[in-house]
């Protein structure tokens, strides 16, 4: 019971301190239109949504990503570090305390450069690393726009016409970082894994931009806060993902919305698979293999290190809300969001009104970082031919089959209601199967026993045959 009620309050504060900073950006933006000048609250969006959301959230996954691991592996997580201050000295506090000592110890490690190293490249290749991935959140919608002290607040940084080709040609300059970084350490091992991760990062960019084709064709545009699109009401279409496919004709708005997942479930496997890749974590983590000594950050050290670690945390969080406004809605509810924005109180407060579909915006972001925290602590590691015979083989046909039936359907049927039907049909499919099960063969359920055990056919010990028992890291029998 008390780890239920813990958790319940966990969410309860997630959640109060979500709404919170949403809440208290949509007011500093309010205030700045009014007192400084038109488009003045793009510039407190970088505070709050990039070193605030998109920062603060990434920090926090470093800790969660090992609670989470010690969970799903049935292990005690990260809990020794303690705060020596009355009251707190004898409290774990969730494990918090390891963030501290994780920054203090990045800070102040040994900052080493390999003698034979290209000292310039080495020290531009965390920066290439980490700056376009914290730069790709500036043209996500956190928010709506709504009216505060009488002045518009965007909760976006920008909105540039070419809008998700931005997105796509910032994530390329990442490739950079992982190149220049394995090749300057001057060091085999380095660079080996600078080349997987260049090949990996070139093959999947492909998949990246061709699953979103169908995406632009449904909606016609490419910007993001037209994809995510505006409410209508009950005698006015919405646009974008705002619209409904169907609906009821009731006060309260029901209906099945336009959203990027309905409408292109291949789309989305594919962008979310790339994507993921293009993060370098597991199950796609080749680059990295630190069973094989191989990572093209293999000679960082101290804050140099810090920055290759952060930078994946933070495409964890830039692909959460990059995914949330393509293909689930954005800051839309699914449903009833006519009704909520047509109440008198929303009206008369728009901070309000942003503040709360603000929160449901980071409450899905938030879930979509725990599906890849799942997924980073399900699958293992893939072979490398597997990882590019995903990304060529598989998910760049997949795309392109997508784009020419949904360039076909859309042609059709303006309404989008074909593409839907579709799009709700290989939904269907792929939870088939996803949850069909195959039946084991007759004698399969002894030998997996036997294999799980390691015993060959005579019956001999542990591990291969003909090597002793210890010889797979099993600790030999005591003599005593």
């Amino acid at each position: 019971m008390s780890r239920v009620l813990t958790i319940l309050t966990a969410m309860f504060t997630i959640v109060a301190t979500i709404f919170g900073v949403a809440a208290a950006a949509y007011l500093v933006g309010g205030l700045v239109e009014k007192h400084w000048f038109t488009g003045a609250s793009h510039l407190t969006n970088i505070l709050f949504l990039i070193l605030v959301f998109v920062m603060i959230i990434a920090t926090l996954l470093t800790m969660a990503e090992r609670k989470w691991s010690a969970y799903i592996q049935d292990r005690v997580g990260p809990n020794r570090a303690r705060i020596n201050l009355p009251g707190l000295k004898n409290r774990a506090l969730g494990g918090l305390p390891h963030i501290l000592t994780d920054v203090l110890k990045m800070l102040t490690k040994e900052d080493f450069i390999p003698g034979t190293a290209n000292r310039f490249l080495f020290n531009l290749g965390p920066i290439l690393a980490f700056a376009p991935v914290f730069a790709l959140f500036a043209v996500v919608p956190a928010g709506p726009t709504v009216s505060v002290f009488g002045h518009k607040v965007e909760m976006v940084v920008a909105t540039p016409d070419f809008g998700m080709l931005y997105v796509l040609a910032i994530a390329s300059l990442a490739v950079y970082g992982t190149a220049l970084a394995g090749w300057a350490s001057n060091n085999k091992f380095a660079l080996l894994g600078g080349v997987r991760a260049t090949s990996q990062m070139i093959s999947y960019e492909v998949a990246l931009g061709l699953s979103l084709v169908g995406l632009f064709l449904a909606f016609s545009s490419v910007q993001l806060p037209v994809l995510v699109g505006e409410l209508g009401s009950a005698l006015t279409r919405g646009t974008g993902q705002a619209q409904y496919l169907w609906r009821t004709d009731s006060a309260f708005d029901l209906g099945l919305p336009a959203w990027g997942f309905i409408l292109q479930p291949l789309g989305f496997l594919g962008f979310f698979a790339a994507s993921f890749a293009e993060t370098k974590r597991a199950p796609f983590d080749l680059p990295e293999g630190e069973s094989e000594i191989i990572g093209y950050f293999v000679e960082y050290s101290g804050m140099k290190f810090g920055l290759f670690m952060i930078s994946e945390f933070v495409e964890v969080v830039v692909l959460a809300g990059v995914t949330t406004a393509l293909f689930f809605g954005g800051h839309h509810l699914p449903f009833g969001g006519e009704w909520l924005a047509g109440q008198p109180l929303m009206q008369e407060h728009g901070w309000l009104y942003g503040a709360i579909l603000g929160t449901v915006f980071w409450l899905k972001v938030v879930f979509l970082i725990w599906v890849q925290l799942l997924i980073r602590w399900t699958f293992p590691r893939f072979r490398y031919d597997q990882i590019q015979s995903l990304g060529w083989k598989i998910l760049l046909p997949m795309g392109l089959v997508n784009v020419f039936v949904s360039g076909a359907l859309v042609l059709w049927d303006p309404t989008l209601r074909a593409l839907a039907i579709l799009g709700m049909l290989e939904i269907a499919f792929i939870m088939v199967l996803t949850l069909t099960t195959k039946e084991p063969a007759e004698g399969g359920a002894h030998g997996s026993h036997g294999g799980a055990h390691g015993h060959d056919d005579h019956g001999h010990g542990h591990g291969a045959p003909g090597l002793p028992a210890h010889a797979h890291g099993a600790a030999p029998a005591s003599t005593h």
